[in-house]
């Protein structure tokens, strides 16, 4: 105890002797402004003038990142959430709100000039807009319940939309599987066919052009639909 009462004494005697010499010097330094304040006036406004811009420039600089680094951190959790809604959400979506979050994810992947068309007249498109290369691309977005299939006649109907908007790139987004025709009639077509699970990977962060290297890919064998038709009824 001892001990440490001498050490807690001599911190004290320490700061008081640093506040000391901050004082005395201050005011020698205000004595000495006083005495040759005639001579060093000019310089003093100066140096106040110039302490004072830095000083300024440095928290308007300052401000600048932190609003930038606010802005960007918005905008990246608002990415992420955009792209990382489970499919359990996606499925009690309206058809809107799909078509929506479908042109979200096409404006996360670089696609410009997206915009929504869905409606009672939309032709047989949902999303138009144009790829990252510049191509035009039409969309058809089916919000279905997990145990439906896309049948031919729906995909036929997208690629008569790419004809009628002068699309170069057919993308029919879908939340269930594909029939096996309506399937081969895309590839067959140049239509990129997003089904269910490929959506999952792109509403995960998969880019858009990935998915086109896996067109007519991945909705399993016999035994993968076997299960299908076990957790989705049909």
């Amino acid at each position: 105890m001892a001990v440490r009462s001498r050490r807690r004494s001599a911190a004290r005697r320490r700061r008081e002797a640093r506040l000391k010499v901050m004082v005395g010097g201050g005011g020698l330094l205000v004595v000495l402004l006083a005495v040759f304040w005639p001579t060093v006036w000019l310089y003093v406004v100066c140096f106040v003038v110039v302490a004072g811009t830095g000083a300024l420039g440095w928290w308007l600089w300052r401000t600048d990142r932190l609003v930038r680094s606010r802005d960007l951190n918005w905008r990246q959790q608002e990415a992420v959430k955009a792209g990382h809604r489970t499919l359990a959400e996606v499925d009690v979506m309206t058809g809107t709100e799909f078509e929506d979050l479908v042109a979200d994810l096409c404006r996360r992947d670089g696609c410009t000039e997206v915009r929504r068309v869905g409606g009672s007249h939309d032709n047989g498109a949902d999303v138009l807009g144009r790829l990252p290369d510049g191509r035009a691309m039409v969309v058809q977005c089916k919000r279905y319940a997990p145990s439906a299939v896309i049948a031919s006649r729906e995909v036929r109907d997208l690629l008569g939309a790419k004809v009628h908007f002068e699309g170069d790139v057919a993308i029919f987004v879908a939340t269930t599987r594909f029939s096996r025709p309506s399937e081969e009639f895309a590839v067959k077509h140049g239509i990129l066919a997003i089904h269910r699970d490929h959506f999952g990977l792109w509403n995960n962060g998969a880019s858009l052009e990935s998915l086109v290297h896996v067109n007519g890919a991945g909705q399993g064998d016999k035994r993968h639909r076997s299960k299908w038709r076990k957790t989705y009824g049909r």
